[in-house]
Formats: C-alpha cells, sequence, structure tokens
C-alpha cells in the first residue's frame, strides 16, 4: 500500500514538474520535507535497527526528488 502512494506521488511530482516547472517546487519541498520527517523519526531507533527504518524513507525521498527532477528537465528541452 505505502510503495502504491509513493509510485503516485512521484507520477504526480513528475505530471506536475512537466506541466508547470516553478509551481512544481513547491509539492517537492513539502514532500520531501515530511519523507524527512519521518526518516529522522525512524532513525532514532538505536544501532542498525534505525537505519533500517529509515531506509525506505530516504529512498522514497530519492524517488520523489529525482521524479520532479525529470519533470522538470523533460520540459526544457521542449521546442516550445
Amino acid at each position: 500500500m505505502v510503495v502504491a502512494v509513493i509510485a503516485v506521488v512521484c507520477v504526480l511530482m513528475l505530471v506536475l514538474g512537466f506541466a508547470v516547472p516553478r509551481l512544481s517546487r513547491g509539492p517537492q519541498r513539502g514532500t520531501q520535507k515530511s519523507l524527512g520527517a519521518g526518516a529522522h523519526g525512524a532513525g532514532k531507533a538505536p544501532g542498525i535497527v534505525g537505519r533500517l527504518l529509515s531506509a525506505p524513507f530516504r529512498s522514497s525521498n530519492r524517488a520523489v526528488g529525482k521524479s520532479g527532477r525529470t519533470g522538470r528537465k523533460g520540459r526544457s528541452r521542449m521546442p516550445f
């Protein structure tokens, strides 16, 4: 279920980055901020458990950033 939500958010960031590049940065920052807070909270667990619990948040954060960046880059390469 969580994977599906992250996939939908990534597709939304891609479309938003392509459609309105400047306005896509706000939602991207908000999503990354919430995922970063989750990673920070999960990382408070002791030892290797903390790294294991925060790993999904970190990878989702990278995916959201890459998706928005790819949408903006695709828009900048369009001929119009």
